[in-house]
């Protein structure tokens, strides 16, 4: 068995992490998916991002913050950029970037309405493979708008119109593009692009691989020189020609974009349009959308430089492929002035570097799994190696704006969300969760990211943590940035969470845990504990709010703006983060006092061996150091943090169980579930009690957050490691303050010795007891409730017979399980907490019930559905294997009949005609013939935002690998214990 450290792949990535003049990961597929409609590119007073730069502008006006383009790559600060571009000889403009609905016009907000798929890649990018679907009939942008608006303005709880249901992908009338990209090194790159034309009649696409300059001058700065760079033609023969690269930036230098017998090449400036825009007068001819215009007229369009220089270049191909043929055009992008730059080591590197993908993946995961286990599990992976993106975001030059126009709004300085954030500075790789939907950084989705990726690439995941808590990102007062459209909202603390479970992969796949990593993001995420205690807890007494904590809609009324005078919501959920959070703190505290407590061992066997030694004054002054070091290690600061952590959660634990006092109980005994509270003037609520509280009884995920805040210590290292400081204050709350050990929750000492902690199985931390977590658990797998067939669900499925109503001042408010998408427009409508799986919640559950086992064991055991139908009585190990089972299903093929009814509610690609029964199916698909059925579509897999509660079919944003990306841990760890068997 080939470990991932003798791979060709692994090399390079030690090569990388080792060697500091190596730089595999310097070019990758760092061009966003959409730039256009991002906060960063507003700089409108009246009108919203969406709608200040939109989809048609894109191809005339130069964006500032960076680039998009399909399947596009970069060098790391995106000074150069590759894409390609199509034509049909039907659209009215070439297709150099994917479509979608905006937030104002999509029936459920913002939706990509493309079909693209990320097939391969590699954590150094040495090589990447994507397919893109392109129709041969005119792209139907116009009835896409159309359509969507009038379903949003008359249909809010109908499905969006996707593209599939325009008909153009009818009779296989497409292209399918396949991109291709394989490293010769760490900067020649090879590219080839093959056509195939899926359809039963000939067809002629336009292929314009493009290269293009990141348009860093036009906005007034003296150092970002136009002059620095260029493209233009050296070489133009039948079979070759070539592109001349030079950019001064970055020492990027000269290379060459080599051609193999392109039609022609087109050259123009990456530089807004501004006549087209009505801005005023064009500097120059030659402007963004000049290639553009020169192909859909023809060559009849003077929109091109003749002389064959300019800041954007293209080669034009022009393909006519007969049914069923396939064509392909190489290029090679390198430093080298190359003779043959297609030589036979041009297929030669293709095939070597689509070997070592094929050897590291199997190293990653090399257990006996099927083969569609593998093939998803590796999909998802690229998936989240290709949502790396360059973000560029500088927040003072956003608001203050740029010597050159366009300027920002005078609004931006008094009333921006972000206007706080002016020290926040982005220029950085981060992974986005959709670089569609959403490309910009989510401070939790990317928590969840750093897990995939830590079974690839460690050091991106662990400095992608330690990124977002430094300096330049994190906020002064210790807050960290949640996302562009609102830095200064609050998201679930969930960090210290993934920078333990990363720590923890690394020292189960490499042998050891990097704990210099683990201590620098402690002492921040110590300074982010403590913005959330001044911040977030308004009483000071335990109990957190933190509005909609990324959970969007899944509250009956908005928790961010609760639009009520003196009203507020005590929430399970808030209090719960927090509990989670102090217990991670205290995990990562107590594993650093054992690194200090070893350190300090060896100091004391080299202290003596000096002493020894003795021999000199000088070595009696190293004697002395190293005593003082041994006292200093010797007593641990961290132990000191872990005392801290511990004594908090002792006091959220009490609050957690003490919320809404004694007129009412955030935990409902006559239910055994959690709701939040709502405490206003009476007179507003229907149904307060005489102190004006309410027990919103919603059985939702809020219920089950209380369940992730649970943690054990092993013994060992309390005895041996926390042994001083810690174990005298766990003492001294035993004997001072025996009402917060009351509830049930926490296991500290035995039976034998009620006056000092001796704990038998470790020490054992939960914000639920025993008896509540068993009460939870009845719910929480209950197929009326929670447990669906693919996951549990955000809302109870309870609510779908008895929705949960509301009157606030004579208004109502209504919650009710919706499968699928929400039909109410909270946040947009296209982020539903109101019955959809979520995976990252779902993976936060399996992990807590496998700490619930770690303590409990077979001692609790619950009953449990089984896929099959039986109940069994099951352990909480075998729960979370049962749940991990259900939710990787969502994208395994199942034999048998397919139950997702081609209705508005079954899928997102509905169709007329139901997959036959007798094929292989995905519930990931729901009702989609084209994806269910065809060869060409069935096993190409999209990682949804989340999915349908009743049957698995995706919905939200189709590319969120992001944390829908941890179905690739969910494989892994269902591999390791065979239970693919």
């Amino acid at each position: 068995m080939t470990s991932i450290q003798d791979t060709a792949e692994g090399k390079r990535l030690a090569e990388e992490r080792e060697n500091k003049k190596s730089n595999w990961k310097k070019w990758g597929p760092y061009v966003s998916d959409r730039q256009w409609g991002t906060v960063r590119e507003h700089y409108s007073e009246t009108v919203e991002a969406w709608d200040d730069f939109t989809h048609d502008q894109a191809r005339s006006r130069a964006y500032r913050w960076g680039e998009d383009g399909i399947a596009g790559i970069s060098d790391d600060h995106q000074n150069i950029c590759f894409a390609i571009g199509l034509w049909n000889e039907q659209d009215a403009i070439i297709k150099e970037r994917l479509f979608g609905l905006t937030g104002n016009e999509g029936n459920h907000g913002e939706d990509v309405k493309e079909y693209y798929f990320y097939t391969d890649n590699t954590p150094t990018h040495s090589y990447m493979s994507c397919l893109y679907k392109y129709p041969q009939a005119a792209f139907p942008y116009k009835e896409l708008v159309d359509e969507n608006r009038h379903l949003k303005s008359n249909y809010k709880a109908a499905p969006e119109y996707e593209l599939m249901n325009t008909g153009v992908f009818n009779d296989n009338r497409y292209f399918d593009v396949a991109i291709n990209y394989a490293k010769k090194s760490e900067e020649d790159i090879l590219i080839q692009i093959s056509v195939s034309n899926r359809g039963s009649e000939t067809a002629t696409l336009h292929l314009l691989p493009t290269l293009f300059f990141r348009n860093t001058w036009s906005w007034g700065y003296p150092n970002q020189n136009k002059a620095d760079k260029s493209l233009k033609t050296v070489k133009s023969d039948p079979n070759l020609s070539v592109i001349e690269v030079v950019c001064n930036s970055e020492n990027l230098g000269k290379r060459w974009l080599y051609c193999e017998g392109p039609k022609e090449l087109l050259y123009t400036e990456n530089e807004t349009n501004k006549k087209i825009l009505k801005w005023g007068e064009n500097d120059s001819p030659y402007v963004k959308d000049g290639i553009n215009d020169y192909i859909v007229s023809k060559g009849k369009a003077q929109t091109v430089n003749p002389n064959q220089v300019g800041t954007k270049a293209s080669a034009h191909y022009e393909l006519i492929l007969a049914p069923g043929e396939t064509k392909t055009v190489r290029l090679r992008f390198s430093p080298e002035n190359l003779d043959s730059p297609f030589s036979d080591e041009f297929d030669t590197t293709f095939t070597q570097r689509k070997n070592d993908a094929d050897e590291f993946y199997q190293a990653v995961c090399p257990y006996d799994i099927p083969d569609d286990v593998r093939a998803v599990q590796r999909q998802a992976f690229a998936g989240m190696l290709w949502s790396k993106q360059f973000y560029h975001y500088i927040v003072a030059d956003w608001i203050n704006g740029d010597p050159t126009p366009p300027k920002p709004p005078q609004s931006r300085k008094s009333g921006d969300k972000n206007k706080a954030w002016t020290h926040l500075f982005n220029e950085d790789i981060i992974s986005m969760p959709d670089k569609w939907e959403y490309p910009w950084f989510a401070a939790w989705d990317l928590a969840f990211h750093t897990l995939p990726f830590a079974l690839i690439d460690i050091e991106f995941a662990k400095k992608q943590l330690y990124l977002f808590t430094r300096e330049w990102y994190m906020h002064p007062n210790g807050q960290m940035a949640a996302y562009e459209w609102n830095f200064g909202d609050v998201n679930p603390p969930v960090h210290a969470w993934a920078a333990w479970r990363v720590y923890k992969l690394e020292e189960k796949l490499y042998g050891q845990g990097d704990t210099n990593f683990l201590e620098d993001v402690f002492q921040k995420l110590s300074l982010y504990f403590t913005w959330w205690v001044n911040r977030k807890d308004a009483n000071g007494n335990n109990v957190f709010e933190g509005g909609f904590l990324g959970l969007d809609n899944i509250g009956v009324i908005d928790r961010s703006n609760l639009d009520l005078e003196e009203a507020k919501i005590e929430q399970s959920d808030g209090t719960s983060w927090m509990a989670m959070f102090c217990l991670n703190m205290l995990k990562i505290s107590s594993e650093l006092a054992k690194q200090d407590k070893d350190l300090a061992k060896t100091y004391e066997k080299l202290r003596q061996k000096y002493q020894e030694l003795v021999k000199e004054d000088a070595d009696q002054e190293l004697i002395a150091t190293y005593q003082t070091l041994v006292k200093k290690t010797g007593r641990s600061n961290y132990e000191d943090m872990a005392s801290k952590y511990f004594q908090h959660f002792l006091l959220i634990a009490d609050a957690m169980n003490k919320v809404g006092g004694n007129d009412i109980d955030i935990w409902n005994d006559e239910d055994k579930f959690y709701y939040d509270i709502l405490k206003a003037p009476k007179s507003n609520v229907s149904g307060a009690n005489s102190a004006g509280a309410l027990s919103m009884k919603v059985r939702s995920l809020v219920g089950l957050i209380p369940l992730f805040a649970v943690e054990t210590i092993d013994k060992d290292i309390v005895k041996d490691y926390l042994n001083l400081d810690f174990q005298a204050r766990m003492n001294w709350f035993v004997k001072n303050r025996p009402q917060l050990l009351n509830h049930q929750n926490i296991e500290l000492r035995s039976s034998e010795n009620q006056d000092e902690t001796d704990p038998e199985k470790g020490l054992y931390l939960s914000l639920v007891n025993k008896e509540r977590l068993q009460h939870i658990l009845s719910k929480m797998l209950d197929s009326t409730e929670f447990l669906s067939d693919y996951g549990i669900r955000g809302l109870s499925k309870y609510h779908e017979a008895h929705p949960y109503v509301l009157w606030i001042e004579g208004k109502e408010h209504r919650l009710e399980y919706e499968p699928a998408e929400s039909k109410y427009p909270m946040f947009g409508g296209n982020s539903n907490w109101r019955g959809p799986i979520w995976m990252p919640v779902n993976f936060l559950l399996i992990e807590s019930l496998q700490k619930f086992h770690a303590y409990w064991g077979d001692d609790l055991k619950v009953k449990c559905p089984t896929t099959t139908g039986e109940i069994k009585e099951m352990n909480l190990e075998e729960v979370s294997i049962e749940l991990s089972k259900r939710l990787t299903s969502i994208f395994l093929k199942k034999s048998g009949s397919n139950p997702s009814e081609s209705s508005s509610e079954s899928s997102s690609e509905s169709s007329s005609s139901k997959p036959s029964s007798t094929e292989p199916w995905r519930p990931v698909y729901g009702g989609s013939e084209k994806f269910q059925k065809d060869p060409y579509w069935r096993d190409l897999i999209l990682f949804y935002e989340y999915f349908h509660g009743d049957n698995g079919a995706g919905i939200g944003a189709s590319h969120q690998t992001g944390w829908t990306g941890v179905v690739a841990n969910l494989i892994q760890d269902l591999a390791e214990k065979s239970a693919f068997k």
